[in-house]
């Protein structure tokens, strides 16, 4: 796959292990987390910036391998900040999401912990081994389990996933009927961790990795006999390198602080939210900018680039736009790390 940099011009390797491994299916991908687990590759270890290179590298070839390897690596960076470092192998998932009407509890019995209930958004159920899924423990506080996906207490019905975006990766309901699980970390650790800022980022540099996949389109259009030196074509390249810039460089910076032990509590919590909102903006201007610039035969005629569109299209909606931006502006306002 070609190597998408953070830093300019360093012409160093992502990861040894990267640059031998090019998964081309989910089972692949989820087979290259599997085996880059014993290698500790988790951000904050020193290397984040290679960890979020080889996503973006592996984003900008598929988009779709790299949100399958994402949450596996964030899950085993998890269960390393727990303490847990003798973890079997297996494919691992990340559930924490929420929606209206559908609640999953922990109780624990004499038996040990148990769930029950029924958890959204959980990708790719049906093909893992295991996750770590958030459950509500009482009124107020939700705590982190870890739970085999194998066996009857799981269910994973049909997820009714009809997104054009993503389509390899089912995301939908699982329930729980009494499934045995373990705790990690106490109530609340989940979220208040220093890693769970890191993680968020992650996903970053993946969106950041998609966007230059659909940005090459329009590059290569531009060097293009005939379209060489179409004025407004060359006018949204430099748009679209312009955003792409921003959010590498912001992405570089993140990892640095990261690494430098700089990114924990709110601090952590400020920066995360500053590079998604500012990665999440670059991938929309460049769906924009590149379709404005190609119009709708790449589209329509490219099965490659289409995709590429609609799995950065649906991927990025993980910003929640908006909503994010305010939760911006109020890290902002309370915080001395301002303008």
């Amino acid at each position: 796959m070609n190597r998408v940099a953070l830093a300019a011009g360093d012409p160093g390797p992502v990861t040894r292990e990267t640059l031998a491994a090019d998964p081309h299916s989910v089972r692949e991908a989820l087979d290259l987390g599997v085996a880059l687990g014993p290698l500790r590759p988790f951000v904050g270890h020193g290397a984040t910036r290679d960890v979020w290179e080889a996503l973006a590298s592996l984003a900008a070839s598929d988009l779709a391998l790299a949100r399958t390897l994402e949450p596996h690596l964030d899950a085993l960076t998890i269960l390393d900040q727990a303490g847990i470092t003798h973890v079997r192998g297996g494919t691992w998932g990340v559930y924490a999401a929420e929606a209206p009407g559908l609640r999953l509890e922990a109780v624990e019995t004499r038996a040990g912990w148990r769930l029950t209930g029924t958890k959204p958004w959980c990708s790719l159920a049906g093909s893992l081994s295991d996750a770590l899924v958030t459950a509500w423990v009482d009124d107020t506080r939700r705590q982190l389990f870890r739970v085999s996906l194998q066996g009857p207490t799981i269910g994973v019905p049909d997820s009714g996933w009809h997104a054009r975006g993503l389509s390899e990766i089912p995301s939908g309901d699982v329930t729980f009927d009494g499934a045995a699980c373990q705790p990690v970390g106490a109530p609340g650790w989940y979220l208040e961790r220093a890693g769970f800022a890191w993680g968020s980022m992650s996903v970053a540099a993946c969106w950041f990795g998609g966007a230059v996949g659909v940005a090459r389109a329009l590059l290569d259009a531009s060097r293009t006999p005939g379209r060489d030196t179409d004025a407004i074509l060359l006018m949204h390249v430099g748009t679209v390198d312009a955003r792409l810039t921003e959010a590498r460089t912001a992405l570089e910076a993140a990892a640095r602080t990261v690494d430098a032990g700089e990114a924990a509590g709110s601090r952590g919590g400020l920066l995360a939210k500053r590079v998604r909102s500012t990665v999440a903006r670059c991938a929309e201007a460049v769906i924009r900018e590149v379709g404005h610039a190609l119009g709708p035969g790449p589209l329509a005629k490219d099965a490659e680039h289409g995709k590429r569109v609609a799995d950065l299209d649906l991927y990025v909606r993980q910003h929640h736009g908006e909503r994010d931006d305010l939760s911006l502006g109020k890290s902002v306002r309370d915080s001395d790390d301002t303008w």
